[in-house]
């Protein structure tokens, strides 16, 4: 299947509906028993999250999704760990000998989709990773329909859906609760915090330019003796009226500690 690329385009349409969510009242004590569960395990999820330098909670709402939070399952499709997965996709974890523990499996699944190598998890990209995981089927054959892995028993989603691999139903609705409803109301109570955008280092020196380098050059330049070229090249001198306004270098600055 097509990947659809992430864009700032994209990045917005996550922003908006995620800030309209709004969780179908019907469901309320169904979505605080998921979330009750998922918190109650965050010990493992946080196992492996910490190996791959993403979200715990990315990790614990594909759990649910893809397994219904059974810890003797595959996290890739559900299957049973007591054997390599046979549905799609099929044959993982390709090696060592099942039976497989949970985090094995899950670590499989995690570097097979690549999701190691995401350097930053705003709020956008997170839902992002979390459509891709399941498919992009809805977004590229089915646009009317937002896909119920993230939206459903949300104001977002009503119906149709996937019945099986390529198989589509307009009638169909989604059963589980969308991944991103369950986001939603784990901010909600506080047990997490999810950043809307992603966030790049202020005082951070660099051999070339960076973003926002040059509102840091525009806010030094305020002060009497300070003549920087506005560039966004957060170099030595840059790091030199830090070092004179602040008493530290820039971070990375060879010269710090």
């Amino acid at each position: 299947m097509p990947k659809v690329n992430y864009s700032p385009k994209l990045a917005e349409e996550y922003l908006r509906l995620y800030r309209t969510c709004a969780a179908s009242p019907a469901r309320f004590d169904a979505i605080d028993r998921l979330v009750e569960r998922l918190l109650e395990h965050r010990g493992r999820y946080e196992t492996v999250a910490s190996e791959l330098k993403m979200p715990w909670y990315f990790v614990a709402a594909v759990h649910n999704m893809e397994s219904s939070q059974d810890f003797t399952k595959h996290l890739h499709n559900g299957d049973p760990l007591t054997e390599r997965t046979v549905h799609v996709p099929a044959g993982r974890p390709r090696r060592g000998t099942p039976p497989f523990t949970w985090e094995e499996s899950a670590l499989d699944a995690l570097k097979m989709r690549g999701l190691g190598r995401v350097k930053a998890w705003p709020l956008p990209r997170l839902l992002y990773e979390l459509e891709g995981y399941n498919g992009w089927g809805y977004r590229l054959y089915h646009p009317h329909v937002l896909s119920p892995y993230l939206w459903s028993w949300s104001n977002h989603y009503h119906g149709g859906k996937y019945t099986a691999d390529g198989r589509w139903s307009d009638t169909a609705v989604s059963k589980q609760c969308g991944a991103a409803v369950l986001l939603h109301r784990m901010e909600e109570i506080g047990a997490i915090r999810l950043a809307e955008k992603e966030e790049t280092p202020f005082f951070v020196y660099a051999d070339g330019p960076l973003p926002r380098a040059d509102e840091l050059q525009r806010f030094l330049n305020r002060f009497p003796g300070i003549a920087l070229r506005v560039d966004g090249w957060p170099g030595r001198r840059t790091s030199d009226a830090v070092h004179r306004l602040f008493g530290f270098y820039l971070r990375g600055d060879p010269r710090e500690g």
